[in-house]
């Protein structure tokens, strides 16, 4: 097996740069994008990555919101990788459930990706499906660029040691619909930890151009994300380079 690399110094210095050229570019697709039909109005959560808050996905959510669903944001501030977190995550979404009384899809962003895979595992009854972006799922301690910085937090607010058992169960897939986007140009964390291990009907990888910090507002990304939304199981395949939904609109 090919040794994963941490992603190279030029990719991660440049992650600012790439990033908000994504976003300059999002904020018009957005204002003008249009959907053919409305999606259904099923709730879609939505867990930012590591340090980031809802304000780093309000452009994903703003875009949700236009293209027909309901959105919700984590509402819990920074996400500093604190691990306790998860049971308020599985609370909101027993309480969503309840109030909407239909199965509610998760997207998560980095870190917040590898959350909204337990809880899926957790709770798939309560779960239509879950998107992930760039998130290191396949393997959290492989070299990446974001380590000592989890580790300095993880330090400075006293986290314990994560269980070992915990990480070796994290690539295993959730028993929904689910799929990982991921791309080679990614500067913080290594792409191959962002894959699904094995594909089948209901887990798949989808490539894109993208840096990390961009992908929530990628319009790549998004147009997947809206594509994947509309989710019928019986239209789930794969097309050529990317898995995309077909006939469901």
């Amino acid at each position: 097996m090919e040794k994963i690399k941490r992603p190279s110094v030029f990719l991660f210095l440049t992650e600012i740069w790439r990033a908000l050229a994504e976003l300059v570019k999002a904020l018009p697709f957005i204002k003008k994008y249009k959907v053919e039909q409305k999606g259904d109005g099923h709730t879609v959560f939505v867990i930012p990555g590591f340090l980031a808050s809802d304000t780093s996905t309000k452009p994903l959510r703003r875009f949700l919101e236009k293209i027909g669903y309901k959105t919700c944001g984590w509402e819990l501030g920074r996400n500093l990788g604190d691990l306790e977190q998860l049971a308020v995550i599985s609370e909101k979404i027993h309480q969503l459930y309840a109030k909407n009384q239909q199965p509610i899809s998760l997207i998560g962003w980095s870190l917040g990706g590898v959350y909204v895979r337990e809880m899926a595992k957790e709770h798939p009854e309560k779960i239509r499906q879950v998107i992930t972006l760039g998130s290191p799922f396949g393997g959290i301690f492989e070299p990446n660029n974001a380590y000592f910085t989890f580790e300095f937090v993880k330090w400075l607010k006293g986290y314990p040691e994560i269980d070992a058992d915990f990480v070796a169960t994290l690539p295993n897939p959730a028993p929904v619909p689910s799929t990982a986007i991921y791309s080679k140009k990614d500067g913080v964390v290594p792409w191959q930890t962002c894959m699904e291990k094995v594909e089948d009907d209901t887990h798949q990888n989808i490539e894109v151009k993208s840096s990390h910090l961009g992908m929530g507002v990628n319009i790549q990304v998004l147009k997947i994300i809206a594509d994947r939304l509309n989710y019928k199981e019986e239209n789930w395949i794969k097309h050529g380079e990317e898995a995309l939904f077909i006939g469901s609109r």
